[in-house]
């Protein structure tokens, strides 16, 4: 398949796109664009690069924008079969791969990969090669595609087939799981996904762990040879150089947007809640298994029974944010975090102090809030890609504050030094960071969250993007 003389010299694809529609009752379509790293990194290259972003269509409002032929300048949107897309998103990237690089399945109950499964790989298939047909039409001669994440982890090695002349980089936003956990897989599956990924000239990381782990898996399934120094895979004659991003946080846009007037709205309103003089543990999170939000609140319970002097003094601010609420364990998992929060609550609260604020309702202004006024910053995942939120609350805290990071997240290979670390599944040793955390003296508050500041805007999302885009030559 041949792209036009005219095509586009740089592209990305992604599952979800810069904008999104909304249609009104009489068909008229409403555009929203919108934000985050990749659209950040986007916008670095200019107005005039001519590229394009090839993504899908996720709601009946994007649907209908492309069955009108309505689109942004620079945005290809591909309407896939709705029943398809929800196979492919829900049932295999969601359900499936990001529970295996999460380490997140009870394997004495799951996976079961039985015939409705292998049904849904056949979706998840046949969506990456609707992704890498975009693709290959929509490329200029020569031009540098950058494919993003999990989702399309085929579309590599599918766009590979269709035009080699293609400078072709895939960036994985998760953790890859170690050969042990990714061979529960099928055979059948697990190949194709690394072999989709080696279609590229580069595959990249955000961290060197993940990296290597994505090479062990090369070695280990597909009998690939790994360089001595971790940096390439050579598999079939073909050569994939690896690579690590550590994505940053926007410290220009964060900084700015947290001194608008809505968030000082909302530091008011917080501190009126919390009570005067009161300590604050910060936690903002989706509520993703990965999380570990109900063990951040176990942990949380610990500190207020191994140090009662903390009763009364401190506040535990949790804004949990509903996220994919379309699985039933995510359901679930939501419910257990309010019922934690309101067993503490009921345990140890008093008539002028409630130990836990839980708020469930997305508030990016509150959020930005809660970062300025944390002394103590709470992030434990069981594992995580990176975790942007440990790296924006010291950027933007008006004190310093002391950062309890989980030794699983992305985001330890760079702050790991100035936080405290735990283990995510010790609920006593989270305790016991807490609780220094929150004894930490002024001064060396003060000088830890200056470097973790420092290390957290180091790669911000632009230099991120055309860092990926130098690499494969775009």
């Amino acid at each position: 398949m041949e792209g036009s003389s005219q095509g586009a010299p740089i592209l990305v694809a992604s599952n979800r796109g810069p904008v999104s529609y909304t249609v009104a009752s009489d068909g008229t379509l409403t555009s929203r664009r919108g934000g985050g790293g990749v659209v950040s990194g986007l916008s670095a290259i200019g107005p005039d690069a001519g590229s394009v972003w090839v993504c899908a269509a996720l709601s009946d409002g994007d649907r209908e924008a492309v069955r009108q032929g309505v689109a942004e300048p620079g945005v290809r949107m591909i309407a896939i079969d709705p029943d398809v897309f929800h196979a492919a998103y829900n049932d295999i990237a969601n359900s499936v791969l990001w529970f295996v690089h999460h380490l997140l399945y009870q394997t004495p109950f799951e996976p079961v990969f039985d015939e409705t499964f292998r049904d849904q790989w056949a979706a998840y298939e046949a969506y990456n090669q609707a992704f890498a047909d975009a693709l290959a039409q929509e490329a200029a001669e020569g031009a540098a595609v950058l494919v993003q994440d999990y989702h399309l982890a085929l579309v590599p090695g599918l766009l590979r087939e269709r035009r080699p002349d293609l400078r072709i980089g895939h960036f994985s936003h998760t953790p890859w799981a170690p050969p042990d956990y990714f061979r529960l897989l099928p055979d059948d599956v697990a190949r194709p996904l690394l072999e989709g990924i080696l279609g590229a000239d580069r595959a990249a990381f955000l961290t060197r762990r993940w990296a290597g782990a994505f090479a062990a898996c090369c070695a280990d399934v597909l009998g690939a040879e790994v360089a001595a120094d971790g940096g390439s895979v050579t598999y079939r004659g073909r050569t994939t150089r690896l690579g690590v991003h550590g994505l940053g946080a926007d410290g220009a846009f964060l900084r700015e947007r947290s001194q608008r007037p809505d968030v000082e709205e909302r530091m008011a309103a917080l501190r009126a809640e919390a009570g005067p003089g009161r300590r604050l543990i910060v936690r903002v999170d989706r509520t993703e298994l990965s999380k570990n939000i109900v063990r951040g609140l176990h942990a949380y319970r610990q500190l207020l029974t191994d140090h009662p002097g903390w009763r009364e003094r401190v506040v535990h601010v949790a804004f949990a944010y509903p996220s994919r609420q379309d699985l039933a364990i995510y359901r679930e998992y939501t419910a257990e975090v309010s019922r934690v929060a309101t067993a503490i609550n009921e345990e140890f609260g008093t008539d002028g102090w409630t130990p836990v604020i839980l708020k469930v309702d997305d508030d990016f202004a509150r959020s930005l809030a809660a970062y300025r006024l944390a002394d103590v910053a709470l992030v434990n995942p069981i594992r995580d890609g990176m975790n942007l939120v440990a790296k924006e609350v010291p950027v933007v805290s008006d004190q310093g504050v002391a950062l309890v990071l989980s030794r699983e997240a992305g985001a330890f290979e760079e702050l790991g030094d100035d936080a405290f670390t735990v283990n995510p599944y010790d609920i006593r040793a989270t305790a016991v960071a807490l609780n220094l955390a929150l004894t930490l003296p002024e001064a060396e508050r003060a000088d830890r969250t200056k470097r973790l500041a420092a290390a957290a805007t180091a790669l911000p999302p632009s230099r991120w993007f055309l860092d990926q885009l130098d690499a494969i030559g775009g």
